[in-house]
This record gives structure tokens, sequence and C-alpha cells, in this order.
């Protein structure tokens, strides 16, 4: 099992930006996939960005062009760098390493919470 912690959370103005870390640990990290996904208030929790050992992104249509994942497996680090956010952007953001391919069956950090807000 793999450990993670969320950092970097708070409030930023609209069209400004905010970078999460995620530190990972417990078990070999470079060859797996991680994301980021998000729960705003009275929502599900959804899926923002993955990326693979390679470092292959993909995207929510959501955020795509405004949020870049990107890693640095010698420090067991994932990074999520947000520009021009928005109101919707609100949430709690979490990290997520999936088993066998199912973020569901993996980890969870204890998520840190995002507020777009003037």
């Amino acid at each position: 099992q793999v450990q993670l912690v969320e950092s970097g959370g708070g409030l930023v103005q609209p069209g400004g930006s905010l970078r999460l870390s995620c530190a990972a640990s417990g078990r070999i990290f470079s060859i797996d996939t991680m994301g980021w996904h998000r729960q705003a208030p009275g929502k599900e929790r959804e899926l923002v960005a993955t990326i693979t050992g390679g470092g292959i992104a993909n995207y929510a249509d959501s955020v795509k062009g405004r949020f870049i994942i990107s890693r640095d497996n010698a420090k067991n680090m994932v990074y999520l760098q947000m520009h021009s956010m928005k109101p919707e952007d609100t949430a709690v953001y979490y990290c997520n390493a999936p088993k066998y391919g199912f973020p569901s069956l993996g980890s969870w950090g204890q998520g840190t919470q995002v507020t777009v807000s003037s």
C-alpha cells in the first residue's frame, strides 16, 4: 500500500494560480499511474488528471488547458499546477494511486481544500 499526503491548498482569486503537491511513500512509485481527483460540496468526486509513470498526462475536459499534472519520480512527488482558476474549481482535491487501474481500489490522501473566490 502507498501512503499519500497532499499540500498546497488555499484561497485564490478567480484567474489566479495554485500548485498542489502530493508526497508518496510506501512502495515502488515510479512505474505507477497517479491521479488527482476533486470533490465539490454536494457533488460526487471527479477525476481531474492522471499521469503515467512515463509522464503521459490526461485531463478532464473542464480543466484541459488550465491545469498541468507532473511528477518527480526521484522525489516520489506528484504535482497539480492550476492556472486561470474559476469558482467552479472550488473543491477538496485528493491525490490517488490507483490499484489494478481502479482509483476506488487504490490509495487516497487526506485531501486539501482549494477555494476560488474574490
